[in-house]
Formats: structure tokens, C-alpha cells, sequence
């Protein structure tokens, strides 16, 4: 199946109230243009429709690779440099840097660059303007390394497998404070957060920033590359399916039938407000996930299995992974999110409950507010050109037998299927309601729970490759 993505219009500011203005997008009566109140203020305001993609942030969408007749070049510079080894997830991130997905960034980040994003979710850019940014992307070095490189200013990155994938040049070294990074990050230090263990706690105390030269693009060998769309290659492919706006809406799970609904529900208002080709960006994140989410590669394969069904429209449906890894850091980690996808072309941004979230590590509740996400989207800093969809409530309509929109006035009629009691009927090898996922879709669920091995500890299964 071809990889998709979405065409985006861009809007013009809409920057009222420049404190306290929301930008959630109203409901959708005129064809040309609308009007509407701000939910935090008095004004009102004109949208206007036109056709083209957003502008990426900063004006201009970087790509930090060298040109091809440089790459032996640079590979030959880079073997005289000190080295540093990455980590797996160091490698997603010089992906997503390497793309132009966290534009204007032009490598790992810097102090100045590092403290902007931990104290106020955005950067100040040369004309005084500012664009969002909520999560350090940063390289950490142990004390050994931060000797090794010395007075140099450049250094070679290496992956595990110790070939030479990038230099990064004009460096600055710092110190990791990383309490103040967890705390800052995901409002708190309890232990137990995934990212946090994974890439944080056993890391070096110093971090090393600076701009990126990548000798080839990032590939991962596993099947999936064709996914992998950049950002430039995802303008293209809206701008090649003519689309007037691009709608985006990611996800780390399997796509069910409340999912869709939520999606093909989005293109209908935007055809009621006057686009004529609105295209879905289905952007599932590829990068690190935690260890009982479903793995990517059969994720992949259910979300194709959503499309053969004919359960989303595959003209005009992009498919493509999103490369950054996952922080499950809830309200701060939707704007990267969000942020993203305007580099990718998209102008709507569909968001759900509790988006990047998860369980409260120690203690037995959700670790942030449901809506908070939603919220602190509309409000953000730097993304006021993003149109904010919030989600419907979706659950199973026991009278219709199909997933539709909650009407309070007949609660007693819904059925809410949580991801854990889906989660357990596929392990049980147990059917859903009909209706709540195409049969494709819930196949591979059940092939997938059925593929799990117990660990060597008997803890956390270990998933089989699709």
C-alpha cells in the first residue's frame, strides 16, 4: 500500500487576544468563510479558506543531509573525529531532525536552545518571533566521552553498530541537569516513567549540541521504510492528490471503528466548510514506544488491514510513520506532536483524551488531566496557525450495533470497550461487539497477542515481528 500524507491551507493569524486566544476550530455552517467567538475572549473573527500548504515553522523546512557526491567526503572527514556512540533512540532522533520535522532546528539542541524548550515550549527565532517547541531534543555524553572530544569542534555519530551516520559540527557542551529535565518535562520525578528510564537515568551528566551534517538518509531495514515519508516527500504527495486541506490524526494504537468514525466525521465538516479535497494524514508514531504497547510493525499491518476493508477511504487517506520516539509526557508532548505535523503540511490537528498520556507510575490514576491536552493545544505558543479538532465521544451503540457518537440522553445504551478490555478479549482470542473493528483489523490483534513470548523475567512478554 502506497504511504499518503496531507495537504494543508494555511490560515491567516488568528492572534486576537495574543494572551489568552484559543484556536479551536468552531462548527462548520459557512462555505467560504465564518465567523466565530473565541471560547477565553470577546472578539470575533473571519477564517478564510484558501488553498496551498502551511508554511513549515521558521519559514523555510531544513533537510540536514549532505548532497551525494559530498557523502564519501564527509565519511572520510568524520573517521579523523572524536566519536560518539548513539543509542537507538539517538539515531530517531537525528531522523527526525534530519527530515526538517522539528524546523528551524538545525541539530541537537544547544543550552540556550535546550532552556527555552524546558522553561517556555518555544523558541525565539532572529526576527523576534517564536515557534513551539516542548521537548529537548538533546545528545547525552558521559564524562569519558566529554575527555575523549577535548578542544574539538566537531564530532562523528556513530550507531550501535558503529557506522559513521552523521558529524555534528560547531558543538557546545553542558551540563545534564536531569532532574530539572524530568520535572520540567513531565510534572514529575516519581520513578517508573518509560522514556525516563530508557533514555535518561542512565545517561551521561553532560550534553552535547550543535548542527547536524547526516551522510545518508536514516533507513531501518524492517520493511517499513516505504512508510517513512518526509516531510518534503509528504508536501508532494498532498500537493499530488490536489488536496486543499490535510487533517491530521495520530496514534499508537489499532485503528477501531470509533477511530474512523472520528476521522471520516473531520472530512465531512471540512466538506460542509467549503474544502473541496481534504486528505487524512494517518500518522502512526514509529519511534520508542513502552513495552506493552503494540509493536509498529503490526500496527502497520492492522492499519492496512483498516484500509483493504474499505473502513477509511484510501483516496483520501495518507498513510505514514511519524519517527519520533514517545515520551508519554501528556500535555507537553502534544505540542511536539502537533508542532510536527505543521512541518509536514497539515493545518487540522485531531485530538483526543488524554493525548501522549499514560497511567500515573506509582500511584492508580491517569498521570495528567484528560483534557488538559486539549486545552494547552488551543492556548500553545507558536501554533496558532494549527487548527485544533478536538475529538467527539465514541463508544459502541448497543441498539445500532456499530461505534457512534455518545448521546448522553441514552447513556444506557453505550457501550465504553477500553483499550484493556480489548486488549483482553484479543488475548482470549475472543471476538468484540460486531461492528467495533473491522474483522481484518481484529484479526491481526489476535494474531499479534497469540505471537507473545513470556521473557526471560516473566514479566513483559516479548512481541514477535509481524
Amino acid at each position: 500500500m502506497a504511504s499518503t500524507i496531507f495537504i494543508q491551507t494555511p490560515f491567516q493569524s488568528k492572534s486576537l487576544n495574543k494572551s489568552l486566544n484559543t484556536h479551536f476550530v468552531p462548527s462548520f455552517k459557512l462555505p467560504v468563510s465564518l465567523s466565530f467567538k473565541p471560547r477565553t475572549a470577546a472578539f470575533s473573527k473571519r477564517v478564510h479558506i484558501r488553498a496551498g500548504l502551511i508554511e513549515p515553522d521558521g519559514g523555510k523546512l531544513v533537510d540536514l543531509h549532505v548532497s551525494e557526491p559530498e557523502r564519501e567526503l564527509k565519511k572520510r572527514e568524520a573517521a579523523s573525529l572524536p566519536k560518539v556512540k548513539l543509542t537507538p533512540i539517538d539515531v530517531q532522533w537525528v531522523h527526525v531532525l534530519s527530515e526538517g520535522w522539528a524546523s528551524p532546528l538545525t541539530g541537537f539542541m544547544r543550552e540556550s536552545e535546550f532552556l527555552q524548550t524546558l522553561h517556555f515550549n518555544s523558541l525565539r527565532l532572529d526576527d523576534g518571533s517564536f515557534v513551539n517547541m516542548s521537548v529537548p531534543i538533546v545528545l547525552a555524553i558521559d564524562d569519558l566521552q566529554k575527555a575523549s572530544i577535548g578542544e574539538s569542534d566537531r564530532v562523528a555519530l556513530l550507531d550501535s553498530d558503529d557506522k559513521i551516520i552523521a558529524i555534528l559540527t560547531d558543538i557546545e557542551i553542558y551540563k545534564h541537569p536531569k532532574e530539572e529535565r524530568i520535572a520540567r518535562t513531565w510534572g514529575t520525578t516519581a520513578p517508573g516513567l518509560p522514556y525516563v528510564e530508557e533514555t535518561i537515568t542512565n545517561a551521561g551528566n553532560w550534553l552535547i549540541g550543535g548542527d547536524l551534517k547526516v551522510i545518508a538518509p536514516i533507513k531501518y531495514n524492517d520493511g517499513l521504510d516505504r512508510f517513512r515519508l518526509s516531510p518534503v516527500e509528504l508536501r508532494k504527495e498532498f500537493e499530488r492528490r490536489n488536496a486543499d486541506a490535510v487533517f491530521a490524526f495520530q496514534l499508537r494504537n489499532p485503528v477501531h471503528n470509533g477511530h474512523a468514525l472520528l476521522m471520516t466525521d473531520t472530512r465531512r465538516r471540512l466538506l460542509e466548510m467549503g474544502y473541496k479535497n481534504p486528505i487524512l494524514l494517518l500518522h502512526p508514531l514509529g519511534g520508542y514506544t513502552k513495552a506493552d504497547d503494540v509493536p509498529l510493525s503490526w500496527r502497520m499491518k492492522q492499519h492496512e488491514k483498516v484500509l483493504e476493508d474499505g473502513v477509511l477511504d484510501p483516496e483520501t487517506t495518507v498513510v505514514s510513520i511519524f519517527p519520533s520516539p514517545m515520551h508519554y509526557a501528556g500535555p507537553t508532548e502534544v505540542q511536539w506532536h502537533a508542532k510536527a505535523r505543521i512541518n509536514a503540511g497539515a493545518n487540522f490537528y485531531i485530538v483526543g483524551r488524554d493525548p501522549a498520556g499514560m497511567g500515573h507510575p506509582v500511584e492508580k490514576r491517569d498521570l495528567y488531566d484528560a483534557d488538559h491536552g486539549k486545552k494547552v493545544l488551543s492556548m500553545a505558543h507558536g501554533l496558532e496557525r494549527l487548527n485544533i479538532l478536538p475529538f467527539r465521544v465514541a463508544a459502541y451503540d448497543k441498539t445500532q450495533g456499530k461505534m457512534a457518537f455518545f448521546d448522553p440522553s441514552r447513556a444506557q445504551d453505550f457501550l465504553f470497550i477500553s483499550g484493556t478490555k480489548m486488549r483482553t478479549l484479543a488475548k482470549n482470542k475472543e471476538n468484540p461487539p460486531p461492528g467495533f473493528m473491522c474483522p481484518g483489523g481484529w484479526e491481526v490483534l489476535v494474531e499479534y497477542y497469540a505471537s507473545l513470548t513470556p521473557s526471560d523475567n516473566d514479566r513483559i512478554p516479548q512481541p514477535v515481528a509481524a
